[in-house]
């Protein structure tokens, strides 16, 4: 079984509006990320939320998600991350691991899944020397996953943990992109258009 956690807690100040209700292709952000998660073959979607949580479940009628509240989301992403860890199912063999900002089409995603084995620690895409999202963590680190700390650096602390053991899959530029600021923003929605 493959489950996903995806983080939409944050307060986006850069962006100065909730980063999970921008339009998407006509959609809310927060829509489309799950619809890729599920098409490219996660069995399970947790959403975690936090800020402006019940407007941002308004959004989500029709879904099939299941939605936890990270009540400190002020505090950092690692709250969210246990948050989410601790919500997935157990039995998971794979976690794939996405933040709301970082759009991510279903191929993209199905690519570092079916990369990922069991073997590995942790799958993630890579563009030249530089590593993107979504990471696809080994189910057996679940129980590291819900210990994260901002201290020790969240996600990453615990990538960096087996750092031996994590397998980077050739991708473009696409696993870079993140939307923090309105012009990020802007400029990701002007490439979208260029795509269609």
């Amino acid at each position: 079984m493959i489950s996903s956690i995806l983080l939409a807690a944050g307060l986006s100040t850069r962006m100065g509006q909730p980063k999970a209700l921008l339009d998407w292709g006509g959609e809310p952000l927060i829509r489309y990320q799950i619809r890729q998660l599920q098409e490219a073959g996660v069995d399970e979607v947790v959403v975690v939320l936090g800020y402006r949580a019940d407007e941002i479940r308004r959004k989500l009628h029709g879904l099939t998600y299941r939605s936890v509240l990270n009540p400190v989301y002020q505090l950092g992403r690692a709250g969210s991350l246990r948050a989410g860890a601790k919500a997935v199912e157990r039995e998971a063999s794979a976690i794939v691991i996405l933040n709301v900002d970082q759009p991510r089409p279903a191929d993209l995603i199905r690519s570092v899944i079916e990369a990922h084995s069991s073997a590995a620690s942790a799958t993630r895409p890579a563009c030249g020397d530089r590593h993107g999202h979504p990471v696809v963590v080994a189910g057996r680190l679940r129980g590291e996953l819900v210990a994260a700390t901002e201290d020790e650096r969240g996600l990453r602390g615990v990538i960096e943990a087996h750092a031996g053991e994590i397998v980077d899959v050739a991708c473009d530029e696409r696993c870079l992109l993140d939307l923090n600021t309105p012009d990020d923003y802007e400029a990701a929605v002007a490439a979208l258009a260029g795509d269609a």
